[in-house]
């Protein structure tokens, strides 16, 4: 736990840019990276809980291929949706 005048001091780092809190990239104050590293870290093993180990490595190879501006099938690269276990 911090002290208030911890807590005022990360604060202060934070409101100048500072990354006073592992996964709080972005944040403007403590409280907003607090906040920031809290849903980054839920939101990933919540997401890799709902598609599974296979799913989420699926996953990943059409979001590195879509990234670049190519489609799995353009780059000849399989993905077998049988692993998702949630359908959209």
């Amino acid at each position: 736990m911090l002290t208030p005048e911890e807590r005022e001091e990360l604060d202060r780092r934070a409101r100048e840019g500072e990354v006073v809190v592992p996964g709080g990239t972005g944040g403007k104050s403590l409280e907003a990276q607090i906040h920031l590293a809290e849903g980054r870290t839920k939101g990933g093993k919540h997401r890799a809980q709902q598609l599974g180990k296979e799913g989420y490595q699926e996953m990943g190879k059409k979001g590195g291929l879509s990234s670049s501006g190519e489609s799995p099938e353009e780059k000849g690269v399989p993905i077998d949706e049988s692993k998702f276990r949630t359908k959209s």
